[in-house]
């Protein structure tokens, strides 16, 4: 981290003030090998994960500095890449993960710019795997990757109680390529609906543990991914979740109601998981997660998870994750995070890997 004065000249006044200002860069390197059976085109896979580990790899560069009278600006600037290969992620776009600026006061944060939304928020304490390569994101890939382009944000948080929204005027402007791109920049002129988004959060934190709730709507527009290629098409997410913690660890439980709505379908999907996480020693942890998917009239899979970490230093984490994925006969859900799978069968994933934070 550097250290450096700079010079900001505020509105309203006619000299200059002098502020303390910080960058620093940031990041994570996660990969290994992945192992599943019965992939779609048959046998087995062995190879590298394209998306993410234990967490998806990245880099960032955030920039903070000190107006004075309890206000701070901030910059964030967070690129989403694969190891495996060096290539983007996020639809390709350089700092995919994040690119905004916004303010900082005791009232709330205030953001502009590509950012996590609430969906994203929700999650941060109930959910013990996360975005790993084997979680809750292989039944519905928005999930890890819950952020709006376009957007502008507000969180606060006052005595434990969380408060938060987004709204965004043109969703996601990255093209078909990645998980979750959906090609639907909107911001057209003459068009206040297609495209937009806007996602609230209501959360409570205790030392005993919290709870959360949040609820996402997403507009479709013309010439977006499938299903929403109409402005009067939506994609709707309730999520409530809560956590407790205890000595060593803590549980956390949830249940996600999906409702996309894009004629002539209707479909509605549950997603319920129930998870645990537990510190034997500082340096040896193991979590487990048990998740149930149904979509309403067509099928249902269920997926069991364990992990073991060890953590070799503060910064570098050797890891073991299993999963098991049950599908129904018409059910085609994937152990792993970008993983293929024959129609109707089990699945067995493993992975080994390293982590390192920077």
């Amino acid at each position: 981290m550097k250290k450096f004065c700079a010079a900001a000249v505020l509105a309203g006044t006619a000299g200059l003030a002098f502020g303390q200002s910080s960058v620093t860069l940031y990041g994570i390197v996660d990969t290994g090998v992945e192992y599943y059976n019965n992939a779609a085109k048959g046998g087995s896979f062995v190879g590298m994960p394209t998306l993410t580990g234990e967490v998806p790899s990245r880099f960032g560069l955030r920039g903070v500095e000190d107006l004075g009278g309890g206000y701070k600006t901030f910059f964030v600037l967070e690129n989403g890449f694969a190891p495996s290969t060096g290539g983007l992620n996020y639809g390709g776009r350089l700092f995919g993960r994040q690119a905004n600026v916004g303010v900082i006061s005791d009232y709330g944060t205030l953001t502009l710019g590509r950012q996590m939304n609430m969906s994203m928020y929700v999650f941060l304490n109930a959910d013990v795997i996360g975005p790993s390569i084997h979680s809750m994101a292989n039944f519905d890939s928005y999930l890890p990757n819950a952020r709006s382009d376009n957007a502008v944000g507000y969180l606060g948080k006052f005595h434990g109680v969380t408060v938060g929204g987004t709204y965004s005027f043109g969703r996601d402007a990255a093209g078909p390529a990645g998980p979750s791109a959906t090609n639907c920049g909107g911001q057209v002129a003459g068009d206040a609906v297609a495209c937009r988004q806007y996602t609230a959060l209501l959360a409570y934190d205790a030392g005993w543990g919290g709870a959360a709730a949040s609820y996402d709507v997403m507009y479709g527009g013309t010439g977006a991914s499938a299903p929403l290629t109409s402005r009067n098409d939506t994609d709707k997410r309730v999520i409530v979740d809560g956590y407790l913690t205890y000595q060593g660890g803590k549980v956390g439980a949830g249940w996600i109601r999906r409702n996309t709505s894009a004629a002539p379908v209707h479909q509605q999907t549950d997603l319920f998981f129930l998870g645990a996480s537990y510190f034997v020693t500082p340096a040896l942890s193991f979590d487990a997660q048990g998740l149930r998917y149904v979509a309403r009239s067509q099928s249902s899979s269920t997926m069991v998870v364990g992990r073991a970490n060890y953590l070799l230093s503060k910064r570098t984490t050797v890891y073991s994750s299993l999963a098991y994925m049950f599908n129904s006969p018409l059910a085609a859900n994937a152990v792993a995070a970008a993983g293929s799978v024959t129609p109707g069968a089990n699945q067995l994933g493993v992975m080994v890997g390293i982590q390192q934070r920077f």
